[in-house]
């Protein structure tokens, strides 16, 4: 792009935002109540159980704001290409330490973008929509004075930085209407004019998915549109979580700014060489001899920058759509493996991944988000580049010899090269024809479709076999090749797809991405499964129901940190509930007054201690559980 001396420095305005991060993230975390309050916390009773930790986003089981997460996501997707590309880097070091340095820029990044994600989990909605709504705005106005002060480009004209950001801008736009539909939704909640939603364990998709189970299956099949049919097929029980929206937001961003990017760097390029072909036809002009080398080399020049520029052009609309329909089809794929694995089939994957190691499958949450973005960037790179050769070879062995008047030695040439190949397939054909007539037995009845595996004729079929061995060696160097060639061309292609190995069979835990796919799609289905959620919040319903409200319970008393007397009340209680189990426990107790009053009458002191006990072993024996607490002095 052009330098501007009017603009912002992004990076210098992102070490700026951290301020205003941590400060936000800092309150967050003093209205967060933590579940377990620490015993030196009962010095300063306002302080206990405070400075919770912030979540900004559940990867694996939340379901709820999906789309408002993944705005979020598309709001950070500059600065994840950013990260991508290698170019941010917030201080100089040595060669050695450049993954240290990445790593600090990434958590920079990470920590600058936290409040969008902070502010839409928090419990708190009214001061997380507040924060959030102003932190948002911030970023809004700073990076649209950018724009609007230094709008221009090299490549793509006067409006380049808003071609290449109008999505950044959408995405904090929607995040400006969802931080103040969160404030009005807080503020009537609180005027008691709505309602609160309390999200519940059991999401409703998944309750409804379990009754499907359980009725019988129609007799009719459901008719499906001709878009259900051949395009795709939607389920209304199931909901990808916000790891999954996330990640493909920012990989359709990323291949927006990725093919621009491509598109301008391929133009500067072919710029680059037109102006070297100039330079060549006025070297060639000044000179004398007509017959000169650079005289030669210009025609063939001008043919390969038009041949290069329509084929570059080509294979970027093509290898963008086919990296944009690899994003979707991920989605569909993680439908479809993770419906078999609920259902117990683990027959399409190879057998070693049946069982992975759990920690592998966490871990692998953890990256499967960053690498499937990588993936899809550096897949589209790659296949466009090799799309590209393959686009010149078809243009300078097919198209320019068909334009040049030379149709009919191309078509010789051709044809001698098509006919070997047919010759090849026919005697491979020929060989299972003749295998199939000859040299299998007959069908072992009239309705079967294929002859049994029994060999028949078995001298004819020796002979067979002896001379076609001679023949096969010979096809052994070009099928070599040709399984090679395959191999690469659908490695190639299928690079940015981590739903499946680019490796041979058994050798699939070579390929770090599919292991990794394996063991997300594990991960969330021992913890998003149906059957086993509903169980849960089943048996969990039923304990509850059979406790009652009067009996407390130790979770009841572990989240009552509330109040500063919690603690005290859990341990009061826990304390007669065990010397009305044990009665013979308060001749042990220490008391107090004992401590205390030395000089006290032992007589007395044996009849205090008598008496306490005789009291509690009437408790015992009338068993009156519902006796008040205050009948026994603890």
């Amino acid at each position: 792009m052009v330098e501007c001396q009017n603009g912002i420095s992004l990076d210098l305005f992102l070490h700026c935002s951290l301020v205003p991060a941590v400060c936000i993230v800092f309150l967050l975390s003093f209205v967060q109540r933590r579940a377990k309050a620490q015993p030196f916390e009962d010095r300063f009773p306002y302080l206990r159980g405070r400075f919770g930790i912030v979540v900004p986003l559940d990867f694996i089981g939340n379901l709820s704001n999906r789309w408002s997460y993944g705005f979020a996501f598309g709001a950070i997707a500059p600065s994840v290409v950013q990260l991508f590309s290698e170019s941010y880097t917030p201080f100089n070091v040595p060669n050695w330490a450049k993954a240290i340095l990445y790593l600090v820029g990434a958590i920079e990044v990470g920590v600058a973008y936290l409040p969008f994600f902070a502010c839409l989990s928090t419990p708190h909605r009214a001061l997380g929509g507040a924060l959030g709504l102003l932190y948002t705005l911030m970023w809004l106005i700073v990076r649209l004075y950018d724009t609007i002060s230094c709008p221009s480009g090299r490549v793509l004209g006067p409006y380049e930085k808003l071609i290449i950001l109008w999505p950044f801008f959408l995405c904090l736009l929607f995040l400006l209407g969802r931080f103040v539909y969160i404030i009005v939704k807080a503020v009537r909640i609180h005027l008691q004019l709505q309602a609160d939603e309390n999200e519940e364990d059991l999401q409703f998709h998944q309750f409804r998915y379990v009754q499907t189970l359980l009725k019988r299956p129609s007799e009719q099949p459901e008719e499906k549109s001709w878009f259900r049919r051949k395009i795709y097929d939607w389920d209304p029980y199931f909901k990808f979580p916000n790891r999954m929206i996330g990640t493909c937001i920012i990989s359709l961003i990323g291949l927006y700014m990725i093919t621009l990017a491509d598109y301008s760097l391929s133009d500067y390029t072919f710029n680059k060489l037109d102006a070297l072909k100039d330079s060549l036809a006025e070297i060639a002009s000044s000179c004398n001899h007509t017959d000169n080398i650079f005289t030669s080399l210009i025609p063939g020049m001008n043919e390969f920058s038009i041949v290069a520029r329509r084929s570059w052009l080509a294979t970027t609309i093509f290898s963008t759509l086919t990296s944009v329909t690899y994003t979707f089809h991920v989605l569909v794929c993680y439908r479809k493996h993770l419906k078999r694995l609920w259902r117990g089939q683990k027959t399409f994957l190879p057998e070693k991944f049946h069982k992975p190691s759990p920690a592998v499958s966490v871990a692998a949450i953890t990256r499967y988000s960053g690498w499937q973005i990588a993936f899809t960037l550096w897949g589209f790179l790659i296949v466009h580049f090799v799309q590209f050769l393959f686009a010149l070879m078809f243009v300078y062995g097919v198209v320019l010899p068909i334009q040049k008047e030379r149709f009919l030695s191309w078509l010789s040439s051709v044809g001698v090269i098509l006919l070997t190949v047919f010759i090849v397939i026919a005697l491979v054909v020929g060989q299972i024809i003749l295998v199939q007539v000859f040299f299998l037995q007959d069908k072992l009845s009239p309705e079967d479709r294929e002859k049994p595996l029994a060999i028949n004729n078995r001298k004819a079929f020796h002979c067979f076999n002896y001379f076609f061995f001679f023949y096969n060696v010979i096809m052994g160097l070009s099928n070599c090749i040709l399984r090679l060639l395959s191999s690469c061309i659908v490695g190639t292609w299928l690079v940015s797809r981590i739903d499946r190995t680019i490796m041979q069979r058994g050798y699939e835990s070579m390929d770090p991405g599919y292991s990794t796919w394996i063991g997300m799609i594990f991960a969330d289905h021992y913890h998003s499964n149906p059957v086993m959620v509903s169980f849960c919040h089943l048996l969990l319903g039923r304990i509850v129901e059979k406790r009652g409200p009067a009996v407390p319970s130790y979770a009841t008393f572990g989240n009552n940190t509330g109040c500063s007397g919690g603690g005290r009340v859990r341990v009061r209680w826990l304390l007669l509930y065990t010397l009305l189990r044990n009665p013979a426990l308060i001749l042990m107790r220490k008391r107090k007054t004992m401590t205390q009053n030395d000089n006290q009458d032992p007589l007395l002191l044996a009849r205090t201690i008598t008496s306490q006990a005789q009291q509690a072993n009437e408790l015992v024996n009338n068993k009156t559980p519902e006796t008040e607490p205050t009948q026994l002095d603890i």
